[in-house]
């Protein structure tokens, strides 16, 4: 007999495929309205992010960004004005270029959404008097309204990635605690019961678009895709 294909297992809502709650109970983004300063209470561990967290008082209000590379407990954050120093929030338009950068908003006062991992960061290209030029870890250029804002340096955690893993039962944590699907078994690799790739007749098959109605076991492989096939350079 064979087994449901994991779309179909994770529709169920088994426990093996919710997401543990308690590793995302901090919720990275800072307030709407930011004036003066705050202080960096704690530093702490999520296990749901890569990168250490920065616990903010700012007047009566608690919040959390990811810490950025050399913060220590007890530091003063200032938010908004032109002082460039590692931690602080500031508007894209008062960032000089190729100052480091992380935590972008995408629209003012969301919070910021972008770079948000473990040794990541993105550089101020070049600012006009309505956009704002940021390039991406991707080497890509993005556009932003210059009066969101970012924090100021590189985030924290780095290295995480040079130590090796060494055991599989390691990587299975990591991924537990993310509720990212581990090991995953290639399609092709299933027994034809078992997927509707499964077997290895079918590598070579017409069409791998999914139709846009197909229940959950069909739906596989190319998703409403928005083009297929090699990309030309």
């Amino acid at each position: 007999m064979g087994k449901r294909i994991i779309q179909q297992a994770r529709g169920h809502g088994s426990f093996s495929y919710r997401v543990k709650r308690t590793a995302f109970k901090y919720k990275l983004k800072y307030p709407r309205v930011l004036t003066g300063e705050g202080t960096v209470v704690l530093l702490m561990h999520s296990a749901g992010h890569s990168a250490p967290l920065a616990k903010v008082r700012y007047n009566q209000e608690i919040f959390y960004i990811p810490a950025c590379k050399g913060m220590i407990e007890g530091q003063k954050i200032s938010f908004g004005g032109n002082e460039i120093k590692d931690g602080n929030i500031l508007m894209l338009k008062d960032i000089p270029v190729k100052t480091p950068i992380y935590c972008i908003e995408s629209r003012p006062g969301d919070g910021g959404i972008f770079i948000k991992t473990a040794g990541s960061s993105a550089i101020v290209n070049r600012i006009t008097e309505n956009k704002a030029f940021i390039l991406m870890p991707s080497k890509k250029e993005k556009e932003f309204n210059p009066r969101c804002r970012a924090i100021i340096g590189t985030i924290a955690g780095a290295g995480r990635l040079d130590k090796p893993l060494v055991k599989a039962g390691k990587n299975f944590y990591i991924k537990k605690a993310r509720n990212k699907l581990w090991p995953r078994t290639s399609a092709l690799k299933m027994n034809v019961i078992d997927h509707p790739f499964g077997s290895g007749r079918g590598k070579r098959i017409k069409s791998k678009i999914a139709k846009r109605n197909a229940p959950a076991g069909a739906r596989v492989g190319l998703l409403r895709p928005r083009r297929t096939g090699r990309t030309k350079k």
